[in-house]
């Protein structure tokens, strides 16, 4: 069995490894001229970082990344709302890593090339399209770099892990329109930064109206300081129009930044320091996409942001699209037929998925901040007076549940 896999992210390229584990072949297309070391901090949950342990690149991420100890969540002040252990630290079987997102990627990348060799990985190739009959796939890619004919490729099957902004798609739903935005523009970056808290741990403050997240992401250029991840996340558009950018690498300005970075405070943490030390930070919208009714068009499926975009919260995005890659390698490596796999693949993923999309729209587990700050807009003395412990532990850990990654499911997998 050939697998064509379009799009070399981190859930294409886990795919590729998932695929290689199980002797099935897979060779990787990917646009971009080279893939590089782009983007800012995410976090991967255990439950998709045992996936990325089983396939032995444990000890790179512990190069990479940072095994988060401890979770924060804070309204706007800096008022504790809750806060519980991550990963190991929680009794999970492996750890969370809180790792730049593009370090992440070259990891599995590089494992690609070397187990399935440099070829498997074909850069530069932009995807024109794509016919299938009763024997396979046959896909038709450009040159990128130069707009000159590239190459066909022929698999069994084609899986387009291409992203939100998904060629394939946008082949079988071509009407889709703009990703959906419910107002709130984003600013993301990352600088060495001195350590705060224990240096293993995250923050998040302020609910979904109006953001900030601080995280360390790797090792910083002293053993005194760590490469911080920060987000400023903003409501200031109307979410009945569409967005007014989707480019994921417009540079931001501190003169836009830095009056909303203003509304936040940290209990010894230099939010604007942090903001103004960094020398590149990006702005973006806050985008989803609905739901779709089906991934899978006889031979052709779709996998991660291509599938499920999702707003980042909960620590989801990458996590979701390394489970759908280990999914989908099982029922290819246990099937009759390629098709009968990806009809059982989706089968068990989109409605898993759909659940965490609109989850994540309402805030996912953060929204206990919400919950928090809408009784309590001006801070509070006491949090249990505020909101009981049973409660916010309800809202928490119900996202966990539906997500994935309880304590319970953890010790478990489905075959």
């Amino acid at each position: 069995m050939r697998v064509i896999i379009v799009g070399g992210g981190i859930g294409g390229l886990t795919l590729a490894l998932m695929l290689h584990a199980r002797g099935i072949g897979a060779t990787v297309y990917e646009q971009a001229g080279e893939i590089r070391e782009v983007g800012v901090g995410i976090n991967t949950l255990p439950h998709a970082i045992r996936e990325l342990a089983e396939l032995g690149l444990l000890p790179a991420l512990d190069e990479a990344g940072i095994r988060t100890r401890e979770l924060i969540y804070m309204n706007r002040f800096g008022q504790a709302v809750w806060r519980e252990p991550r990963g190991l630290h929680a009794g999970a079987p492996v750890p969370q890593f809180s790792i730049h997102r593009g370090r992440l990627q070259l990891l599995i990348r590089d494992a690609v090339a070397e187990r399935l060799g440099e070829d498997a990985i074909r850069t530069g190739r932009r995807l024109l399209g794509f016919l299938q009959d009763e024997g396979g796939v046959t896909a038709h890619f450009s040159d990128a770099r130069f707009g000159e004919a590239g190459e066909t490729a022929r698999g069994d099957i084609l899986v387009g892990a291409d992203g939100i902004h998904s060629a394939v798609r946008a082949f079988y739903f071509p009407n889709q329109g703009t990703p959906r935005w419910q107002g709130v523009q984003m600013w993301r970056g990352a600088c060495d930064w001195p350590i705060f808290l224990d240096g293993e741990s995250m923050i998040i403050a302020g609910g979904m109206a109006g953001k900030l997240v601080l995280y360390p992401i790797g090792k910083g250029a002293t053993p005194q300081t760590r490469l911080t991840n920060w987000v400023v996340n903003i409501r200031n558009g109307d979410p009945e129009r569409p967005p007014p950018k989707e480019a994921w690498s417009k540079s931001g300005r501190l003169e836009d930044v830095l009056p909303f970075a203003r509304r936040f405070s940290v209990p010894g943490f230099d939010i604007l320091g942090l903001i103004r030390a960094t020398a590149t930070f990006w702005e973006y919208p806050m985008c989803d996409r609905d739901p779709l009714p089906r991934w899978t068009h006889g031979r052709v499926t779709l996998l991660g942001d291509a599938a499920h975009p999702m707003y980042p919260v909960g620590s989801n995005g990458a996590s979701q699209a390394i489970l759908d890659a280990r999914c989908l390698a099982d029922r290819l490596a246990k099937a009759e037929h390629p098709r009968q796999a990806l009809a059982a693949y989706e089968a068990e993923r989109l409605p898993a998925t759909a659940e965490v999309v609109a989850m994540n729209r309402v805030g996912g587990p953060e929204r206990v901040i919400d919950a928090v700050e809408a009784l309590a807009p001006n801070g509070f003395d006491d949090v249990e007076r505020v909101l009981s412990y049973t409660r916010r532990e309800q809202i928490v850990k119900s996202y966990a549940g539906k997500a994935g990654f309880s304590a319970e499911q953890l010790a478990t997998r489905k075959g």
